[in-house]
């Protein structure tokens, strides 16, 4: 599939962006460990969770979808999953490889976790060491890439480990390890990052530390099923949050939104690039922050990207790159290294795109430079990344010419129906089927 856009137009109106996916992953993996029945709204129908749900199927938890965006999880308790009969594929789930890696480094069973092409390609080291260092046997293909296999009945010990670099992802496996192990386990954070498996190991009645940028709980406890309430994922929202902002006479309400604190990296940015965006309705919804964000047009300028904002908006650049492509003078980013080694490498993609549309830019070790210019037309590579899909999507609002973007069928993996919410908010665009 490939996206055809239209140049211009306006963003308005009021829309609800799909469930936060980073939630929808964690309200899975932790209602199946729970004891009891967990009830979960806003569901992210995305091929991602998805994934992770069928995943936990094959490990023998039983799942109902009692209706659109719902799930329904019997949980079995962190002693009750089950051998499944073959590898685990989590598609294009890095997030849910990552986090599942550190729950069955301490089941009873050995299994296997696989993906796509593009999963299967990433480095997963970063996991992999931590959890070696607690006792876990992981064998991989070279250099750390999937599908790791996974020994069973290891006897998993408490450490304190030192992330080399902020990932809410890292940090997350390896507290979930933490629930099999023998004392107790703590991992120090170099900046903080999304602290989603906090709260909700607390909103299922778990035990779990935090002081100073250390994160730590005890093995050996239980968790109780609760409902979970999935927010808009504020990473999705932040396609529109740009295309309101660059696209002159834009007014959008964009309701129900996630504005954890460890996420909204992206709002103190834009604004910070000259913004006009409004929180309204803040209140909390199942032990995460949420808001209604009104956001309308308003020349941007280009600023150096505060370092402390990176792991706070991860996830949100390459949406940002378009805002800087659009904005007045020079953007640049720094401390952004793990941009790299996403679904693609994210800087040298947007990179390649930002070039094909006339906007100059410089590649750096760990972040990039953009002039803020003209946008032309032309037909951009995604290197099968839906983030960078979506991004140059945006970015006709702004262009001179029509826009194609190719290999745009893993949109679907974090923003099912991302191209008929666009059009209805005023994006001029068709997804053309090959």
């Amino acid at each position: 599939m490939e996206f055809k856009l239209l140049p211009g137009g306006t963003v308005c109106g009021e829309a609800r962006v799909p469930g936060d996916k980073s939630i929808s992953h964690r309200a899975i993996m932790l209602g199946a460990l729970a004891e009891g029945a967990t009830r979960v709204s806003g569901f992210l129908e995305g091929e991602d969770a998805l994934a992770t749900l069928t995943a936990f199927r094959e490990l023998g938890v039983e799942i109902e979808r009692p209706g659109e965006s719902e799930v329904l999880v019997h949980g079995v308790g962190l002693r009750g999953l089950k051998a499944p009969r073959g590898p685990l594929d989590l598609g294009n789930a890095g997030t849910g490889m990552r986090l599942m890696c550190g729950l069955l480094a301490g089941q009873a069973f050995d299994s296997e976790l696989t993906g796509d092409a593009s999963l299967c390609s990433r480095p997963m080291g970063r996991v992999i060491d931590p959890l070696q260092l607690m006792g876990a046997k992981i064998a991989s293909e070279e250099g750390g890439r999937p599908p790791l296999r996974i020994s069973g009945g290891r006897q998993l010990h408490g450490i304190h480990y030192d992330l080399p670099m902020a990932s809410a992802q890292v940090k997350s496996c390896v507290l979930l390890a933490g629930l099999y192990s023998q004392g107790v386990t703590s991992v120090t954070e170099p900046a903080p990052t999304r602290d989603h498996t906090e709260r909700m190991l607390r909103g299922f009645g778990y035990e779990i530390g935090s002081d100073n940028g250390v994160i730590s709980l005890a093995g050996g406890g239980k968790l109780h099923a609760a409902d979970i309430e999935v927010p808009a994922d504020i990473s999705s929202a932040t396609f529109f949050l740009v295309a309101a902002s660059i696209a002159p006479g834009s007014d959008l309400l964009l309701t129900h939104v996630g504005i954890n604190p460890t996420r909204i990296g992206v709002l103190n940015i834009l604004k910070l690039m000259g913004a006009d965006i409004t929180l309204k309705n803040r209140r909390e919804v199942g032990g995460e922050p949420v808001a209604d964000l009104h956001v309308r047009y308003a020349p941007l300028h280009g600023i150096e990207i505060p370092e402390e904002q990176v792991p706070l908006a991860i996830d949100e650049f390459p949406a940002l790159f378009i805002a800087a492509a659009c904005a007045q003078g020079r953007t640049v980013l720094r401390g952004a290294k793990e941009l790299r080694v996403k679904e693609s490498d994210r800087i040298a993609a947007m990179a390649e795109g930002l070039t094909t549309l006339g906007i100059d830019n410089e590649i750096l070790e760990d972040g990039i430079v953009i002039e803020g210019g003209t946008l032309g037309s032309g037909v951009i590579r995604t290197f099968h990344d839906h983030r960078i899909a979506m991004s140059f999507a945006v970015a006709a609002l702004r262009a001179q010419g029509e826009i194609r973007v190719l290999d745009c069928d893993h949109v679907a993996t974090s923003f099912p129906g991302f191209d008929a919410l666009a059009r209805g908010l005023g994006l001029q665009i068709s997804a053309l089927v090959d």
